[in-house]
């Protein structure tokens, strides 16, 4: 088994790629971030360890769930806070990837890809035999943020800055796959590391 991480900032097309390593290379694909809400649903492990440590404040009173909004409220406002969350969830998170390649390497999965946004600074690269960076420039995700979600130039900016540079992580990447121009291109890429990894 192959085990792939992708990481890139906001708005450059890793759903795309993840997509195209899902249906054309038959890659089983897990998103941290997706797999973190599931993890934070009630009952779940995420859910009892925030429920202990920010209490029952964070949970909608009637079903119980954890209201993102109004933990999102908490912790953007306080870094202590913040950091409290992630020591909290992503730990949590890498262990149950950890367990989902066990079980998908016993089902013969070939191609085991992880999408994380912080996956270098989480410490993937011990999981991982390659990690790939989808980079597109500041002005180009801009245009794309701007046309597909709404975002105003100031919201793009602001997420931009609390993410590392594009030289953090092309320095800590083992391949740049460049996705600013036709789509194409970006597919040729995939398919030429590709065939160098399996």
């Amino acid at each position: 088994m192959i085990i792939l991480g992708i990481t890139g900032g906001v708005g450059s097309g890793k759903s795309r790629v993840l997509y195209e390593l899902s249906e054309k290379y038959d890659a089983y694909v897990i998103e941290a971030d997706k797999l973190a809400h599931e993890l934070m649903k009630k009952g779940g492990i995420i859910y009892n360890e925030v429920v202990k440590c920010f209490g029952m404040s964070v949970a909608d009173p009637d079903t119980g769930e954890i209201d993102r909004a109004r933990l999102g409220n908490i912790v953007f406002n306080d870094r202590q806070k913040l950091e409290l969350l992630n020591s909290i969830s992503h730990p949590l998170v890498k262990e149950e990837i950890k367990r989902q390649i066990e079980i998908k390497r016993l089902h013969g999965v070939k191609l085991f890809v992880i999408e994380a946004a912080l996956l270098i600074q989480d410490g993937y690269r011990e999981i991982c035999d390659e990690i790939w960076y989808i980079y597109v420039g500041r002005e180009e995700r801009q245009r794309r943020l701007m046309a597909s979600r709404g975002y105003t130039p100031e919201r793009c900016k602001s997420m931009f800055e609390s993410q590392e540079s594009d030289e953090y992580y092309i320095n800590n990447a083992d391949c740049i796959i460049n996705n600013e121009k036709d789509y194409e291109i970006t597919s040729k890429q995939i398919k030429a590391q590709l065939n160098k990894l399996l």
